[in-house]
């Protein structure tokens, strides 16, 4: 296993710690609004200070961009880090406040621009999602793919839409796109929708307005798990847009078909 996915294993698994501890006594979590319908707790800001620090002790020269405390360069990094941390400490917060067991920790690694290492644990369940470059996915250890799923009406979709990504796609493609399938689900954690259609729970994911820390860890995971990730062009320009489609090779198409009209 290379030596920094080991390093970002480890700072999930602290974070993890952080989250499992509070989440048995919810009742005294303090909660903020960062905007509508958008909350921060301080188990996120000590999950993601954890994180952090394991992180910076191993690589001081390595840049950050975080979900809370937003972009940190690198001493002398300049605008253009050569490594970037990319991290989510807890992706689901509304979902944690609830006592509603699906979140995840989420760190991703971009070398040059190009994520090379990805980790998602979800603390709940104690599942440990991993991908290396050219290494494969695993969940616990165990190699795995996504589904052999082909026919778009049999496929399980996830989704996070938020009313409609935009002028660029009307609102009833949307509808169109998960009436078609056999069902979909909104879970209320992208790292969770991604680290699912890489392990073969679900067929595919449309996700619209995301954040880089939101696809990050993710995206590396479907493709090392062998799933096509495309904006809603079919082009590589989801992390600008915060739109991106995630299926298996067959339902991949079938999905950028019903947002294209």
């Amino acid at each position: 296993m290379h030596p920094m996915l080991n390093t970002a294993i480890k700072a999930a698994r602290r974070a993890g710690t952080i989250i499992n501890r509070a989440s048995l006594d919810l009742e005294r979590l303090q909660v903020a609004r960062k905007g509508p319908k958008d909350y921060v707790t301080e188990v996120d800001q000590a999950a993601e200070e954890a994180i952090i620090e394991v992180l910076r002790t191993a690589y001081p020269e390595h840049s950050f961009l975080a979900e809370e405390s937003g972009d940190t360069p690198a001493p002398g990094a300049g605008d253009r880090p050569e490594f970037q941390w990319i991290i989510d400490p807890l992706d689901g917060t509304t979902n944690f406040i609830h006592g509603f067991p699906i979140y995840a920790v989420s760190i991703a690694l971009s070398h040059r621009g190009q994520i090379t290492q990805a980790v998602i644990y979800d603390p709940a369940r104690n599942e440990l999602f991993t991908a290396s470059r050219g290494g494969g996915a695993f969940l616990n250890d165990r190699r795995v793919r996504v589904s052999g799923q082909t026919r778009y009406y049999d496929a399980l979709v996830g989704t996070h839409v938020p009313g409609s990504a935009g002028p660029a796609v009307p609102a009833s493609r949307y509808g169109k796109l998960l009436s078609e399938c056999a069902s979909a689900r909104r879970i209320g954690s992208t790292v969770l929708d991604l680290a699912y259609v890489a392990c073969g729970r679900l067929d595919g994911f449309c996700g619209a307005r995301l954040k880089p820390w939101d696809m990050a860890a993710g995206s590396l995971l479907v493709l090392e798990a062998g799933g096509l990730l495309g904006d809603f062009e079919g082009e590589q320009g989801w992390m600008q847009s915060g739109n991106v489609l995630a299926a298996t090779p067959k339902i991949f198409p079938q999905m950028l078909a019903y947002l294209q009209g």
